[in-house]
C-alpha cells in the first residue's frame, strides 16, 4: 500500500478495486489524440480506473475518504459492463494496518455513486447490511438526497442496496463541514449534483482530493470534464475555482480513481514537481 506525509497526517490507499471505462465517456469531447496522450488506453478504449480509499488517523480516530466498489455484490453484467477487474480488498487492506471495518469512525463521501459507495454496504443473506458498522458516513445534504430519490438519469448509479442499510450512519451538511481540525467537505456540484471536495491541512502543508471532477491528473484542464458530469458546467466552475488556487499555494493533489499517480504538485506551467505514483 502506497503512504505519503501531510504535515503529521499519514495518508494511506487501501485496495478497493478496479474498473475499465471507455476512454470517450471519461474525457467527453475531448477528442481521443489529445487525451491519449496523457493516460494509457487499451486497444477498446477502455482506461484503467482505481477506486482505493484514502486512509488517515486524525484525533485518535480512523478516518476513510471514500469507500471503495465493494465485492461480491456486482453481477456478472455489470461486472462486464463496468470493467471490473478487481473487487474491494479493504478488510485485508485495514488488517495490514491492524484494523478491521468495525474500526472506522468516520468516512467522508465525496458523492455516492457505485463506484465510491459500494464499499459501504455487503450482502448478508438476501439483503444487506452495512460494511462499517460503528462509523459516521458524512455526505452533502443534495447527494443524499438525489441518491434515495435518483432521477431518470441517476439511478443508474444511485442503488438502494448501497444506502438503506446504512441511512442511520448518514450525517448531512450544506455548504462546507469541518470533519475534524484541518480535515474539510466542501460542496461542489458538477459530477453530481451533490458532489463535494475535500481537503486536509497539517503543520503548514496541504492535500487537495477533487474526487471526480479531476478524477485522474490528465483532468487537470478546466475544460476536461467527463461525459459522465450531470452538471459539466459546474464542474469547469469549480476547477477554475480551486485547481489554480491550490497549485499557487504548493498543494498536493490526491486521487480515489488515477491508476499512475496517487498524489502529485504542479507548477504554474503545469509541470509535475512532485509525485507519489503507484507501485
Amino acid at each position: 500500500m502506497e503512504t505519503m506525509q501531510v504535515g503529521n497526517l499519514k495518508l494511506t490507499w487501501l485496495n478497493g478495486g478496479v474498473t475499465n471505462l471507455d476512454g470517450g465517456a471519461m474525457f467527453g469531447v475531448v477528442p481521443k489524440a489529445l487525451w491519449s496522450k496523457k493516460y494509457p488506453v487499451n486497444e477498446k478504449n477502455l482506461i484503467e480506473l482505481r477506486s482505493d480509499p484514502i486512509f488517515l488517523r486524525k484525533n485518535g480516530k480512523n478516518i476513510l475518504i471514500e469507500a471503495g466498489l465493494g465485492s461480491g455484490k456486482l453481477s456478472e453484467k455489470q461486472v462486464r459492463n463496468f470493467g471490473v477487474t478487481e473487487e474491494s480488498r479493504i478488510e485485508e487492506s485495514l488488517a495490514e494496518l491492524g484494523l478491521s471495518p468495525a474500526d472506522i469512525d468516520i468516512i467522508c463521501m465525496t458523492h455516492m455513486h457505485f463506484d465510491h459507495a459500494g464499499g459501504l454496504t455487503k450482502r448478508d443473506g438476501d439483503g444487506h447490511t452495512s460494511f462499517f458498522p460503528n462509523a459516521v458516513i458524512y455526505t452533502s445534504q443534495i447527494e443524499w438526497d438525489e441518491m434515495r430519490h435518483p432521477n431518470i438519469r441517476s439511478r443508474n448509479t444511485y442503488w438502494k442496496e448501497n444506502w438503506e442499510s446504512i441511512a442511520h450512519q448518514v450525517e448531512t451538511f450544506t455548504d462546507e463541514l469541518i470533519i475534524e481540525d484541518g480535515i474539510k467537505m466542501f460542496h461542489t456540484g458538477g459530477h453530481s449534483a451533490g458532489h463535494s471536495i475535500i481537503t486536509i491541512e497539517s503543520d503548514g502543508q496541504k492535500a487537495v482530493h477533487m474526487a471526480d471532477i479531476m478524477p485522474t491528473h490528465a483532468h487537470s484542464n478546466v475544460l476536461w470534464v467527463l461525459a459522465y458530469d450531470d452538471y459539466p458546467m459546474d464542474s469547469i466552475h469549480a476547477k477554475q475555482k480551486w485547481i489554480p488556487a491550490e497549485i499557487e499555494s504548493g498543494s498536493w493533489f490526491i486521487f480515489y480513481h488515477d491508476a499512475i499517480y496517487r498524489a502529485l504538485k504542479w507548477d504554474e506551467e503545469g509541470n509535475i514537481t512532485d509525485a507519489v505514483k503507484r507501485k
